[in-house]
């Protein structure tokens, strides 16, 4: 049986050795200091390969900040709370060096933050049409900014107590709260029944 691959493998696995490279020197030098050629170094090809796959650096640094994201979230609302949940505990168990990359950039790189931004939100479009009918972008955006903060203040804020707690006990005292967002009542019985503060 031939086991050479087909010219369709041979791009997939030429762009992922791409957005491995490029995720690398991101993390390491800095979005500025990373340029087309040194990340065409770093995995092994041509610059101009680089460019036709991703269009300009701004666009591969999108893809590398949604690079270990990648895949579709799909199912019934519980299920994705599951998926969201299951993606965050990776990037707590290990350093996520494309996430982290994306963060700090997206703080300084005008430029680099708008294509990011642009990714970020075509994947929560994507989650919010799993999600409970009623405001379900605002319930997409609010299960992506726990998961950014959570990380960052685990991985750089090292913030007491989430820096050194096992990924599963933070996972287990989020899962409530990540399921009421996506599929939960809107406003709890015992928030809606309390007197409001004047």
């Amino acid at each position: 049986m031939d086991s050479t691959p087909t010219r369709a493998q041979q791009r997939r696995n030429t762009e992922n050795r791409i957005l491995a490279a490029a995720g690398r020197l991101f993390a390491e030098i800095g979005y500025d200091r990373t340029t087309i050629r040194a990340v065409a170094t770093e995995a092994d090809t041509d610059p101009s390969l680089v460019m036709r796959y991703f269009g300009s650096k701004e666009k591969l640094f999108a893809r590398v900040a949604v690079f270990a994201d990648d895949h579709p979230i799909t199912g019934t609302p519980e299920q994705v709370a599951e998926l969201l949940l299951d993606a965050l505990a990776i990037k707590l168990a290990d350093r996520p060096v494309n996430t982290l990359a994306a963060i700090r950039s997206m703080l300084t790189v005008p430029e680099a933050a708008d294509e990011v931004r642009a990714a970020m939100t075509a994947r929560q479009r994507g989650a919010a049409g799993q999600l409970a009918d009623d405001e379900a972008d605002l319930r997409a955006g609010l299960l992506g900014a726990l998961t950014i903060g959570v990380v960052i203040g685990r991985h750089l804020l090292e913030l007491d107590g989430l820096r050194d707690a096992p990924p599963q006990r933070i996972i287990a005292l989020l899962r409530n709260a990540f399921h009421d967002i996506a599929h939960g009542p809107t406003e709890p019985e015992s928030l809606a029944a309390a007197p409001q503060v004047r």
